[in-house]
């Protein structure tokens, strides 16, 4: 398994409440597809820096961190694009953690 940090930015227009329901979706395609979520960040709605289409000036932005086989990442990516409430998603490698630095005596 490696980890991974999906980004999706989700197209709510008409839809502000309905954010929770669309993340655990989300969720559930992810282990549905054999994966293991570790985290769920909600970064609030902002506007697109350029805005191909008047129709979506802005997203609602959702990071998610979460364990897959790296077949399996490809088969989310085509979900994904069929599903109308994700507007864009970018999948990459997590970084590993930091260790932790010792204390200078």
């Amino acid at each position: 398994m490696k980890k991974y940090e999906g980004l999706f930015i989700l197209n709510t227009a008409g839809k502000e409440e309905g954010v929770k329901e669309i993340v655990d979706k989300i969720s559930a395609d992810i282990q549905q597809a054999g994966g293991r979520v570790e985290t769920v960040q909600k970064m609030d709605k902002r506007p697109f820096a350029r805005v191909a289409d008047k129709k979506y000036n802005s997203g609602f932005y959702v990071n998610v961190i979460f364990e897959s086989q790296p077949g399996a990442v490809n088969e989310l990516r085509s979900k994904f694009a069929l599903n109308q409430d994700v507007f864009r998603v970018l999948f990459s490698s997590a970084p590993a953690p930091k260790p932790e630095k010792a204390e200078k005596k």
